[in-house]
């Protein structure tokens, strides 16, 4: 028998003690091993080369080369390692360049060790590790809700553009099940949270999970929330 799998991570931070306690976190929990940890995005990029971790917990405001430069060179040059940003901002200017530059999950430094280890286990899953305030703000930018108003202008615009009205039968195919599961998944929940909430077991969830990525074409939850979005799919009442 072969035993659990392990998640090798290196972390990148310049601040001493905010990297010594993401490593010293991290060693706590379960089926993940710390390969390194780097001060600074060029460092970053070093160590990857060497020790090929499966993820990168990656601060953005580092000196020498920053987090979203050091992602894209290590999405470039080894596409197996993913990046996970873990950092103090989550302002447009910080959060769309990372995610753009490659990153597959985006963390403030308030998460918990749970919400860090789900990220980590997420991304390397091949789905996107992102916060429920990550996925309310990336939903606010298709809403267009977050374009300002110039100032001097009055805001005669036209509103924000919002769902679109669920349609009496769910797009693309999906089941009525399906289209719950992807309303919850826009709302954040992991899948442990809509298992419960639903009442059946993390392997149906999963199993709803694959089968609606493959109808609506999606390949990770950011894209899922983007097509809920549109769709006006929402989840289950509380």
């Amino acid at each position: 028998m072969t035993g659990p799998t392990v998640t090798r991570v290196l972390v990148a931070d310049d601040q001493t003690v905010v990297r010594e306690g993401i490593v010293m976190l991290l060693g706590l929990l379960p089926g993940i091993e710390v390969v390194g940890a780097a001060a600074d995005g060029e460092e970053a990029v070093a160590l990857v080369a060497r020790h090929r971790p499966d993820v990168v917990l990656m601060d953005l405001r580092m000196p020498r080369c920053d987090g979203v430069e050091a992602t894209r060179r290590i999405r470039a040059a080894y596409p197996g390692t993913e990046v996970v940003v873990l950092t103090t901002y989550a302002d447009d200017e910080s959060l769309f360049p990372a995610l753009r530059a490659g990153a597959r999950g985006y963390l403030t430094k308030d998460a918990g060790g749970e919400e860090i280890a789900r990220a980590i286990a997420d991304v390397r899953s091949g789905a996107a590790g992102l916060s429920p305030q990550v996925q309310l703000r990336l939903l606010e930018r298709l809403s267009g809700a977050a374009d300002p108003v110039p100032s001097g202008e009055p805001s005669s615009a036209p509103s924000p553009a919002r769902p679109a009205a669920p349609a009496a039968e769910p797009p693309d195919g999906l089941t009525a099940r399906e289209a719950e599961v992807l309303g919850l998944i826009a709302e954040g929940l992991s899948n442990t949270e809509i298992a419960r909430r639903l009442y059946v077991g993390p392997a149906t969830v999963k199993t709803h999970i694959n089968n609606l990525f493959a109808k609506t074409g999606v390949r990770d939850r950011a894209q899922a929330v983007a097509y809920a979005f549109r769709h006006g799919i929402t989840g289950s009442p509380q």
